[in-house]
């Protein structure tokens, strides 16, 4: 439960009032069919509903279901609270500051990223980017969109930036667990300035108290992370999924089969690359290398 629903972003408030709704549906030993016909609704509502999947609820929709479940008045007050913070306020990458910048495709990976609990990720080619330094952003996609105007950029780095504020938020911080291959801390990134002081953050990220990263150096050799990079979100009393990135876009995937192999590749991974201390000794070589 969220302690102060006001100060939660809206897109955890759908989350934690779709996983509240649907224990209280189960508690009340009701089948969604039971519950779509006393409601005289469609079966997708009330799934969207379960899985905080509208962008706004509505606090009637969230009375009637209470009244179904014979939920008691504190839980029925704190369910309409989370809808109303759905009607009274916006996630981030919806205001128009942002959403010029953002693909439709990306917003969906942005509001699970926003209610994940854990991000376990592989990056073979960068840092990751909840661990990105803004010139450091600024040098990737300066590259990757070649004569797209310094506005757009601008956008583009304030996306990324504002991003990383989920290691950060009051309610429930994002726990993020990254692995790097070797050969991101010598692929120098705008310069042997920005690439020194993304090193720099690195190492001080490294005993952020929401991260945790590790190195897989290059006496590793094969490992299970070759076949490229990978993000798994954890969310809430929800199966994990897998985000990947590609030229061609990107793509989520929920399968149990497709999910555990690479749950399995992260597990492979972590036991691969060295820990905490031999890692920040490989960043602080980099440094001086740069």
């Amino acid at each position: 439960m969220i302690t102060d629903a006001e100060a939660a972003t809206p897109a955890l408030c759908r989350l934690q009032l779709g996983i509240e709704l649907r224990q209280l549906r189960q508690a009340a030993n009701l089948t969604s069919t039971q519950v779509v016909r006393k409601l005289v609704c469609s079966p997708s509502k009330l799934t969207r509903l379960e899985h905080g999947e509208n962008a706004v609820v509505e606090p009637a929709d969230v009375m009637a279901l209470c009244e179904i479940y014979g939920a008691d008045p504190e839980t029925r007050a704190t369910l309409v609270g989370y809808a109303a913070v759905t009607k009274t306020k916006k996630d981030w990458w919806q205001s128009p500051e942002y959403r010029p910048a953002i693909a439709p495709s990306f917003k969906a990976y942005l509001a699970l990223e926003a209610t994940a609990e854990a991000l376990h990720d592989y990056q073979a080619e960068f840092v990751p980017g909840l661990l990105q330094t803004e010139e450091y952003v600024r040098a990737i996609h300066q590259r990757a969109h070649e004569g797209l105007p310094p506005d757009e950029i601008d956008r583009v780095v304030a996306v990324r930036m504002t991003r990383q504020e989920a290691l950060r938020r009051d309610t429930k911080p994002l726990k993020s667990a990254s692995i790097i291959n070797e050969a991101v801390l010598y692929r120098t990134v705008g310069g042997a300035p920005v690439m020194r002081a993304q090193l720099e953050h690195l190492a001080e990220m490294v005993s952020h108290p929401s991260v945790t990263l590790q190195i897989v150096p290059f006496k590793a050799g094969q490992h299970a992370g070759m076949n490229g990079a990978f993000t798994l979100l954890r969310l809430p009393d929800a199966q994990p999924i897998v985000y990947l990135e590609n030229l061609d876009g990107a793509s989520v995937t929920r399968r149990p089969g497709n999910v555990k192999a690479y749950e399995e590749a992260f597990t492979d991974l972590q036991i691969l690359a060295v820990g905490k201390q031999e890692s920040l000794s490989m960043i602080s070589k980099a440094i001086k290398e740069h």
